[in-house]
């Protein structure tokens, strides 16, 4: 994933992993920024209860 483009996105380090995805240091390249990108498991789209406590702790 690093240096790989996510849509406006530049992923450039990870930070941290944990039980709800792992957390990437990335560049937004439109307005150039470092910004913080959390990737969650592929499993998170068919289960409606960790969706919800995800949006929840957003």
């Amino acid at each position: 994933m690093i240096g790989n483009p996510l849509g406006h996105y530049e992923i450039l380090e990870p930070l941290d992993v944990g039980s709800m995805g792992e957390v990437y240091r990335a560049r937004y390249t439109k307005l150039e920024r470092d910004v913080a990108i959390k990737v969650l498991p592929k499993d998170f789209a068919t289960d409606r209860d960790r969706l919800a406590r995800f949006e929840r702790e957003a």
